[in-house]
């Protein structure tokens, strides 16, 4: 990686590991919330959705108010709607408050990520745009691996509030890093219209359809994972975070080995990895009882399943080459679209009498419909490219 461009990446990443972990962490502090604002924990469970539901629909609809803006200067201001979303988190007098101020960051998490993916691949060679994309995503891993435990762990210490004011200051350490760092010749003018007729291209919308089962897949196995361990693997309850941990170490790891294989052959290699997901959750139903198998199971899983997450996104953005922030915008928004869809496939399952032992097997069933939607999308880009190759007036 070119040095130039390892400080302005390494101040994005530190973004990214700030939206993860303001996004996640509230879970591990539900119970400080619920109690300190008077409200049940279902209602507390709300701020999670609110802020999937928000980054779904907001991203799309700010990054198309942000469109006309050079894409330094909404990066910028991305941030700065981040940064002070998160200070009215830590400032809400009231559920109320809080639910309004999630929303408010959610809106800005998947723009924000979108133009970042961008940047970031314009400052590498086009040899390693997913590699700088990883690298930047990878924030959002590290912040399952370090921002949520260690956040949740500040909150119960210091107060739920203390843990926002931490993510504030981490936001504004990495603005000031991109003020210093991120080269101005990287700013880029947009044309709201032209990338709208980008995305009319087909193995576009495959790509976002892909991105959107393979999350669902992702998350309805990911939100169960401690019921999981404990009532069918029998691990015990205080090693679960152990085995999470591992797991996260695992994601970050996916992320880079998906990010080469981006830069090697994107859709044959995600067709393998999915293939791999689908065989390990299946898998799990046959040995998920032990609980050394289901761990090492566990971390597999991790590793392959994030690695998606890389290739999607670089494929995002080289699909879509005149509309390459809006489409990796929608790509994140697609992803949350998947989180919310898994846990509540999940929950469905489970409310319809489904066991516990029987939700990686759906899992698995889901990521073999991306398999499957990835096989599609594989045959329309050889046959568009042979069409190409025969007719190139062809458009």
């Amino acid at each position: 990686m070119d040095r130039t461009a390892t400080k302005p990446l390494a101040a994005l990443a530190l973004a990214a590991f700030g939206i993860g972990t303001t996004e996640f962490v509230i879970m591990g502090l539900l119970p400080d919330v619920a109690r300190d604002l008077g409200v049940g924990i279902p209602a507390a469970g709300l701020l999670v959705s609110g802020y999937a539901l928000g980054v779904a629909f907001g991203g799309p609809l700010l990054a198309r108010l942000t469109a006309r803006l050079p894409s330094r200067r909404a990066l910028f201001l991305l941030l700065g709607l981040f940064i002070m979303g998160n200070a009215a988190c830590a400032l809400a007098p009231g559920y109320g408050w809080l639910m309004a101020a999630r929303i408010v960051t959610a809106f800005c998490h998947a723009a924000f990520l979108g133009v970042g993916s961008v940047i970031a691949a314009g400052l590498v060679p086009p040899e390693k745009r997913a590699q700088a994309i990883a690298l930047m995503i990878g924030g959002l891993t590290l912040a399952t691996v370090l921002g949520v435990p260690f956040g949740t762990l500040l909150g119960q210490a210091a107060g739920w509030r203390t843990t926002f004011w931490a993510v504030t200051v981490a936001g504004l350490v990495a603005f000031a890093g991109l003020m210093f760092w991120l080269p101005k010749g990287n700013e880029q003018r947009r044309n709201l219209r032209a990338e709208l007729r980008a995305l009319r291209a087909l193995p576009v919308w495959l790509t976002l359809g892909i991105s959107v089962v393979a999350s669902t897949s992702m998350f309805t196995f990911f939100t169960y994972i401690t019921p999981i361990l404990t009532d069918v693997s029998g691990v015990e309850p205080s090693y679960v975070s152990g085995v999470l941990l591992v797991c996260g170490i695992g994601l970050t790891l996916g992320n880079f080995i998906g990010a080469r294989l981006a830069d090697w052959r994107a859709l044959p290699s995600l067709a393998g990895i999915l293939a791999a997901v689908a065989l390990v959750l299946i898998g799990f139903g046959f040995i998920g009882a032990v609980p050394l198998l289901a761990t090492t199971a566990v971390v597999v899983w991790g590793i392959v399943a994030f690695a998606v997450c890389a290739i999607l996104q670089a494929e995002a953005v080289a699909r879509a080459e005149a509309a390459p922030n809006l489409a990796a915008t929608l790509n994140i928004a697609a992803f949350n679209l998947g989180n919310a869809m898994g846990a509540g496939l999940g929950a469905f399952a489970l409310t319809r009498g489904l066991p516990m032992a029987g939700v990686p097997a759906l899992a698995g069933g889901v990521a073999f419909l991306a398999l499957l939607l990835t096989t599609a999308t594989i045959i329309v880009t050889r046959k568009r490219a042979d069409l190409g190759q025969c007719c190139p007036m062809t458009s």
